[in-house]
């Protein structure tokens, strides 16, 4: 095998994921693993949970995920690239610690992870590597051996992840009306986290002023808005905003909201919008409710034309760039140069998290990196 498809030290690729109910019976108990330890009622995550039941209690991410297995396996299979990859989520089946019982079994033990989550936040990293630790500790505890984990860097602005960004733009703006095609506005959509976590997102010395979260996004809003301005000859106005808010009123969240901002929209004059999650992966329930269905209907009460446009999901190019991120990280862990694509002006993220890095609300061990307790 050449160095360059050599996936050595690794021997298994992990995909985590949040995970999701399928069905009605699940979306409670689903909840219930999701906000374990806030002491909320039943009878509010029923009511929570309408979301989810409008849709038969199915969200739509766990289907992704299986489609996005079956991409990098295909992906990995053509170009040659001998590893098995597996499956574990935080919040419902397949498990993580299930899964990772399953890998040790298999006999790997030096596993690279990759979180369907491109971006650095307490929720988005951190969190996914206190679920690595907290899996980690129960194995031991059953006397099994301990695999080392390696959490792929961030990939907001890896090509393989803006380009079908960039091509859900323009199939969106295909299709507005021609009359209101060149006005349109990009609305770029992510979800809203506390002021607090944003400002404290990322590497330390970058907190305050909303972070790496914030930066991050905005970097790859403003790469995808000038690939679409140099493909159509057209510079579409364009703003980062937030949408699926869900802390308490008197805590500050990112704003402003999507549903506010079409109505700004409206009021000064656009004459149209596309709406683009760049902050989601696949069509998480966030997606088809907050932006297809809850969003959608307020443009339609304005009377402005909206287009939702797609998420990367399981595109190819997504597949090729995971396999790129991986091969890249085997390089490093072998002491062997190797380019990191990234797009934009930020350049490639962090292997290891340092310390510090999106810190913990409480005092919880994580894996995978600097401050982990297992090497």
């Amino acid at each position: 095998m050449s160095d360059q498809h050599d996936p050595a030290p690794y021997d298994a690729l992990l995909l985590l994921s949040f995970g999701g109910p399928e069905g009605p019976d699940d979306v409670v108990p689903f909840l219930e693993n999701v906000t374990r330890g806030r002491g909320i009622p039943k009878e509010r995550l029923k009511e929570v949970g309408q979301h989810y039941f409008l849709f038969g209690g199915v969200s739509p991410i766990n289907g992704h995920n299986r489609a996005l297995l079956d991409a990098l396996r295909t992906d990995f299979t053509a170009a040659g690239l001998d590893l098995p990859v597996y499956w574990g989520n935080r919040n419902w089946a397949p498990y993580l610690t299930d899964t990772l019982r399953e890998m040790v079994h298999d006999g790997r033990r030096h596993i690279a992870v990759l979180t369907t989550s491109a971006y650095a936040s307490y929720s988005g990293c951190r969190q996914y590597r206190e679920n690595l630790a907290d899996a980690l500790a129960a194995l031991e505890a059953e006397g099994l051996p301990l695999p080392r984990v390696d959490k792929l860097r961030h990939y907001f602005n890896h090509p393989g992840f803006v380009e079908p960004v960039v091509e859900g733009v323009l199939a969106s703006l295909a299709d507005l009306d021609d009359t209101v095609r060149a006005g349109a506005h990009l609305a770029f959509t992510t979800h809203s986290i506390p002021d607090s976590a944003a400002d404290s997102s990322g590497p330390a010395a970058g907190h305050g002023s909303g972070g790496a979260y914030v930066r991050q996004h905005l970097d790859t809003a403003r790469t995808v808005a000038d690939a679409v301005r140099d493909r159509t000859g057209t510079a579409h106005p364009w703003k980062l905003v937030y949408q699926s808010r869900s802390g308490a009123p008197h805590i500050p969240w990112l704003e402003p909201d999507i549903c506010d901002h079409l109505e700004e929209l409206h009021a000064t004059g656009a004459p149209a919008a596309v709406m683009v999650p760049i902050g989601f992966v696949s069509d998480h329930m966030e997606v088809l409710y907050d932006l297809d269905t809850e969003a959608t209907a307020k443009a339609a009460e304005l009377g402005l034309p909206v287009r939702r446009s797609a998420t990367v999901g399981a595109d190819p190019r997504f597949a090729a760039a995971v396999r790129d991120l991986l091969l890249e990280r085997a390089a490093t862990e072998r002491g062997t140069p190797t380019r990191r694509c990234a797009l934009g002006t930020l350049g490639p993220s962090h292997d290891l998290c340092p310390i510090g890095c999106c810190p913990a609300r409480t005092d919880h061990p994580a894996a995978a990196g600097a401050d982990s307790p297992y090497a």
